[in-house]
């Protein structure tokens, strides 16, 4: 008997890759999502905060962190209350004086500018890991995954403090010690997805064509194992935000002249016994609005993503 012909043409690769954009599960999914009023609920309503944290800045009445621009003789006034020059501070002030209003808009962006860069990155090099890892095998793959183990064994907020310990506080910084304990999860979630797809079909015949290691890893495995890693990506955001109000509320995160919404908070813990509630609680109800919506979007992906629950 004849042994089965198993080398494929240009024609049937095509075929059998199925890009991206093309495949009918890719279009039914987007289809899905689309179709999903609490998915595009949740997408309106992060879209809505991202861009109040990133535009209403420019419009807020004050700079909170111009020394010129506030009065120590307007320091902590309640919600609604008027200065001296007949601002009207509708959140109150701090124990500086400081509009709390332009002052959360202002913490927002620096936590969401945090949360989205340092997931980006994150992202970046724990993708690319992953998919090394899985494509190559072998003592490459051991290696990696054995740093990978290594870097997720140790709790992400003992990793992170001692880093800013040794490196100091700042934006920058902070973004890189996210980075240094976040890139692990997305490789090992990329990992086992492109071991899934390296077994399948396409990645065979692309192999068998003479496509290079690197063209099949990028062009044919990693497009189709994304959808894991992405969903995680929304979550992580939060979880990086969540990172670094526990840093700054530590006092080894963002420094005073940048601010962002855990430092906000820490600022007006110590008038909590005076009466000065709003110093703290309206900057923690800002964070947790925000933390709120990312994991609404992370678990309303999730659950669109998943054939088990469709």
């Amino acid at each position: 008997m004849a042994a089965p012909n198993t080398r494929l043409d240009r024609d049937e690769i095509v075929a059998v890759r199925q890009p991206l954009t093309n495949t009918p599960q890719r279009r039914a999914m987007l289809g899905k999502l689309k179709r999903r009023p609490s998915v595009r609920n949740s997408l309106i309503a992060l879209l809505v905060i991202t861009l109040i944290g990133l535009c209403l800045p420019f419009f807020a009445q004050q700079d909170p962190y111009d020394l010129t621009s506030f009065s120590v003789m307007d320091n902590r006034m309640p919600p609604m209350s008027e200065s001296f020059d007949g601002m009207v501070f509708w959140l109150g002030t701090d124990g500086q004086g400081r509009d709390m209003l332009s002052a959360i808009l202002y913490g927002m962006r620096i936590s969401l500018l945090v949360g989205l860069v340092s997931t980006a990155l994150a992202l970046i090099i724990g993708v690319s890991v992953g998919l090394v890892a899985a494509v190559l095998g072998g003592r490459i793959e051991a290696l990696l995954m054995r740093l990978v183990d290594f870097v997720l064994g140790f709790p992400s907020i003992l990793v992170a403090l001692v880093l800013l310990a040794m490196i100091g506080r700042g934006v920058d910084k902070v973004i890189l010690a996210i980075v240094m304990v976040q890139w692990a999860n997305y490789a090992r979630i990329m990992r086992s997805s492109a071991l899934s797809e390296r077994r399948k079909e396409y990645v065979e015949a692309a192999h068998n064509l003479g496509y290079s290691t690197g063209r099949v890893m990028f062009r044919h495995v990693m497009p189709n194992s994304l959808s894991a890693v992405l969903v995680l990506a929304t979550v992580q955001i939060a979880s990086a935000i969540t990172l670094e109000a526990t840093l700054s509320f530590l006092g080894v995160g963002v420094p005073v002249t940048e601010p962002s919404l855990g430092l906000l908070v820490a600022n007006g813990f110590d008038y909590l016994m005076s009466g000065a509630y709003w110093i703290s609680f309206y900057p923690g109800i800002a964070l947790l609005i925000l933390i709120f919506s990312l994991n609404l979007v992370g678990d309303r992906l999730r659950t669109a993503l998943d054939p088990k629950r469709s």
